[in-house]
Parts: C-alpha cells; sequence; structure tokens
C-alpha cells in the first residue's frame, strides 16, 4: 500500500484528525507523517539503566539496532510522506528505549517471516513490530511488554450503539470480522454462547475491500466491525465516520499483550522492561500512545515472560 493509498487527506505533513473515544468524538490531534518527526518524544539517558546493560553485547557498539517489519500500518508503524522512513507507535517507542539506554537508534526493516531468524542470527538487538507474546515465541525469545494486544468493536460515528463489553451485546447485530483470524474465532464463539442461552444470531459479514467494508457500515448494511483496534483507532480518526465502542483482547479470554522481544537469555529483556516501567512512571509512555491515539491498549505494568497465549491445542 503507497503512501497516497494510506492518506488523502496529508497537507504540510500533517492529518488533522478527531480523536475517537468509547462512543464519542473528543478533542482534536494530529498525526504527524512527515520523515523528520519533530515533535517525536526524547527522553534523557538513565544512568542506572545504562549500567544493567553494561555486558550485553550490542550489534554495534553504542547502537540499539531493531528489526521492524516491513508490512505494517500506522499507526504502529509504515512509511512516511517520503515513502522509505519508516514512523509510528513503534518506532517512538524503540527511540525513547534507545535515548533511556544512552544509544543511538538504527532500525533495520525485515519482512514479517523473517524477523525470527533475523534475531537469533544477530542481525538485530530487539524487535519491535507488534508481536504478541506466545508461550510457544517464549521458547525462543524473550519478552518485554509495553501494550494491550486489542480487538476493537467500531461502528458508525452516529450509531445509537455506545457500548460493546459481552456477547450479548452483539446478539443480533450484523459484524464484520476478518477471516482466519483470531477475531472471527472470538466472534463466531460469542454466537455460539447467544445462540445457547436464546438470544438472536449474529450476522457474521467479511468483506476483502475496506472500501467496500466502510460502505458496508455507512450505509447500514452492517452494524459494526470486529478487528485490530490500533488501525482502526487510525483510521476513525482520520475519516471521522466511526466510533470505537468497545474492546477485546486478542486472546479472549485470555489476556495477550505485545512487547519488545530479545533473544532468549541475552540479558537485554529486564533492562528493557525497566525502561518502559520508567517511561509508564514518568508519562511518557502515555504521551506516545496519546500521539498515535492508542490511549485504550496502555498496560500499568511491563513485565518481563509473562504467560502468553497459549500453543495450539494445549
Amino acid at each position: 500500500m503507497t503512501f497516497t493509498d494510506r492518506v488523502k487527506l496529508l497537507i504540510a505533513g500533517a492529518v488533522t484528525i478527531g480523536a475517537i473515544g468509547f462512543g464519542s468524538a473528543q478533542a482534536q490531534q494530529k498525526f504527524d507523517l512527515s520523515p523528520e518527526q519533530p515533535n517525536r518524544l526524547r527522553v534523557e539517558k538513565n544512568e542506572k539503566r545504562i549500567a544493567e546493560i553494561k555486558d550485553f553485547k550490542f550489534v554495534e557498539n553504542g547502537v540499539f539496532t531493531v528489526g521492524i517489519s516491513t508490512s505494517g500500518n500506522l499507526p504502529l508503524h509504515d512509511y512516511a510522506s517520503d515513502s522509505k522512513t519508516v514512523i509510528g507507535y513503534d518506532v517512538d517507542l524503540a527511540q525513547a528505549i534507545a535515548d533511556s539506554l544512552g544509544l543511538k537508534l538504527n532500525l533495520v526493516s525485515v519482512a514479517w517471516a523473517d524477523w525470527p531468524l533475523g534475531l537469533t542470527s544477530g542481525k538485530f538487538d530487539a524487535v519491535i513490530s507488534n508481536v504478541t507474546v506466545t508461550e510457544e515465541r517464549k521458547e525462543k525469545f524473550d519478552f518485554s511488554t509495553y501494550r494491550k494486544d486489542e480487538l476493537g468493536f467500531y461502528v458508525r460515528a452516529d450509531n445509537p450503539i455506545t457500548s460493546i463489553k459481552e456477547p450479548k451485546d452483539i446478539a443480533g447485530l450484523k459484524v464484520i470480522t476478518d477471516a482466519g483470524t483470531n477475531q472471527e474465532k472470538i466472534l463466531l464463539e460469542w454466537d455460539r454462547r447467544n445462540v445457547a442461552a436464546g438470544l438472536k444470531p449474529i450476522e457474521v459479514q467479511y468483506y476483502d475491500d475496506d472500501a467496500v467494508k466502510d460502505l458496508a457500515v455507512q450505509s447500514g448494511r452492517a452494524d459494526a466491525v470486529f478487528s485490530v483496534n490500533a488501525t482502526q483507532a487510525y483510521a476513525a480518526g482520520i475519516n471521522g465516520k466511526t466510533k470505537l465502542v468497545g474492546t477485546v483482547s486478542g486472546g479472549w479470554p485470555i489476556t495477550a499483550e505485545i512487547a519488545v522481544t530479545t533473544r532468549k537469555g541475552s540479558g537485554l529483556a529486564a533492562p528493557v522492561t525497566d525502561v518502559v516501567n520508567d517511561l509508564i512512571a514518568s508519562g511518557a509512555y502515555k504521551k506516545i500512545l496519546d500521539t498515535w491515539n492508542l490511549g485504550p491498549e496502555a498496560i500499568d505494568k511491563a513485565q518481563t515472560n509473562p504467560p502468553g497465549l497459549p500453543k495450539s491445542g494445549s
């Protein structure tokens, strides 16, 4: 997807948007899509955290080398208005971690399927690319959590629906979701529970084309979209056509979290976790989230190697 396809409202490197909260429009904010990112939050180096990494061998001395997927989307990570510089929430967090550790940041673009090999082979020190903690991945990697893995229910901005929290809230609704995903599995399970309880079934709809999906919601052919919250929050902010009415953990009924991924036993995970908790305590973490309209995905405390999503079949 090209930058032009993604955003056609770009004016002088910034997009004015209405930040959408649970059921109502909030204050206006701007998404800066310029490669320079002049307003990116920077933090002071932390000598205590620097001492924690004194024995770690970085790919390049004095540099925090981070792998980041080339197949992402804003607000997490994607190309800026120059179509070559990667920007987004993950980049801002990586910069804050590098700053805290007294290091320069070097981003290395990598295809999603290739990040595990790139990390284990020493091509980069860490991966910050919307990686969910799973028990299977924990066998090979260490994790420092920094964001909830959230799915969101979005409805047309003027829809009277204001809250979707549990299965009964979607009984009888027409809901769009993504085939072959966790969100589809969750939606079908909620529908099964509703039917078992004698409630109206939901009508599940699937669309491959985002424009057609948007038209279905705006025309009333669908009541809601249930998909990845981050990308929906960004789209809702840009076009103002939809609003968030509820979030569900991406691993429902288990809580799932996104994490900085490091080599197993490398010793980098604990210092990174400490840095994220420093950012939470200082308020910098919240500011970075709010920059990209991701407030609902904030965690209260970063953890090293918390319980992850179970292995398939377990």
